[in-house]
């Protein structure tokens, strides 16, 4: 039996991201597969439960985002995982829990509870074993896992929901010989010169097992990062550091020596430093707060490093008005950097500005009372 292949066109925000294409496994649960197929093809009439609404994913959204655990959609009625209907009726039953959720980019039904299929499903973005047995995996992404990723790591709200609207702006069927093109999948590289994927786990050519090959990647990305802030990119240099660190965070394995350890921490130390510095120089002060923060909390750190961090951290204070804080950073520097130069400017700087918030705040009083 041939697969059936379906699609969605996908928009972030109002921005096209490009087309998914699964892959389904009608030969293994062929009702499931038949009512997602008939769901991307539309032409199936209206929903029993709400009448004035078309059986169809088109103009839905991915309405629950959980980054390493899953990407959910399919509530073309709510919109907000309430609602959504099958093609048999509102619900329908477990077909089998034959294949298992043991990787990233499956396709799987959502529910409520036993036998409660209906529209909505999710892709995977990781291995989930905790759901095999409870719902019924039937296909996977075989084009388009970059834009799945970009999917999963949209910010989100406190309700798991992104931020900006991740759309369905179209789906359909494809040809029963429709093939990936050959370079589908392979990352381009991109005008620094990197060619990874965001996720390492999806490299071929990184391999998870072999410390030095994800070293390799970690520094060729973090190398990008410094050419670029070199030339004075550093909305770019920022990007590549962000994602140096990005690796570092997807990577932490146990098995590892100590030695190993205690490269992957200097690493942490070292890029969260360049985070700090090129954040600076884009005016972008929370991600220098939260760098620098976990430098100073890093048991790897040196007194250089937490000098860095505390100056750094405390110039943001500073560039965000908020001047007792950095003279808190700045003079704590101090003890690890007696002599700075640009420390101890960075203090006067404060100083100078603490003096003038209370100078304009008592005018304002002033005139409060007058």
């Amino acid at each position: 039996m041939t697969r059936s292949k379906v699609y969605f066109d996908i928009s972030i925000g109002s921005v096209p991201k490009g087309r998914i294409v699964f892959e389904l496994f009608n030969d293994v649960v062929p009702k499931t597969s038949e009512n997602f197929l008939k769901l991307c093809e539309g032409n199936s009439g209206f929903c029993k439960t709400r009448p004035e609404i078309p059986l169809s994913y088109k103009g839905s959204l991915f309405h629950r985002v959980i980054k390493s655990f899953m990407c959910q959609f399919g509530d073309f009625t709510n919109f907000n995982g309430t609602g959504g209907e099958s093609i048999y009726g509102e619900k329908f039953e477990d077909e089998n829990f034959n294949i298992k959720h043991d990787k990233p980019f499956l396709l799987s039904m959502a529910n409520a509870g036993p036998n409660t299929n209906g529209s909505q499903a999710f892709i995977t973005c990781a291995p989930t074993p905790h759901l095999d047995g409870k719902h019924v995996v039937f296909g996977e992404v075989i084009q388009g896992k970059r834009i799945v990723r970009s999917i999963e790591n949209q910010p989100t709200d406190s309700n798991d929901k992104p931020i900006e609207d991740v759309k369905i702006v179209d789906c359909g069927v494809l040809p029963d010989d429709y093939i990936v093109p050959e370079d589908a999948e392979k990352t381009p590289t991109d005008q620094y010169g990197d060619n990874y994927e965001d996720s390492l786990a999806d490299d071929d050519k990184v391999d998870l097992n072999n410390f030095e090959s994800v070293l390799k990647a970690i520094h060729a990305v973090k190398e990008i990062g410094t050419e670029q802030f070199k030339a004075k990119n550093y909305e770019a240099a920022l990007s590549k550091y962000e994602k140096s660190s990005g690796f570092l965070k997807q990577y932490f394995p146990e098995d590892l020596s100590d030695q190993q350890t205690a490269q992957v921490e200097d690493l942490k130390v070292a890029i969260n430093l360049n985070i700090a510095l090129s954040a600076l120089r884009t005016k972008s002060y929370q991600k220098v707060l939260a760098a620098s923060t976990e430098v100073l909390h890093s048991e790897k750190a040196d007194d250089k490093s937490k000098a860095k961090a505390l100056y750094r951290r405390g110039l943001a204070y500073y560039h965000m008005n908020d001047p007792e804080m950095a003279l808190t950073d700045l003079e704590f520097a101090t003890t690890y950097q007696q002599n700075d130069a640009g420390i101890l400017k960075a203090i006067d700087d404060a100083k100078r500005l603490k003096k003038q918030n209370i100078g304009k705040q008592k005018k304002s009083l002033s005139k409060m009372f007058n």
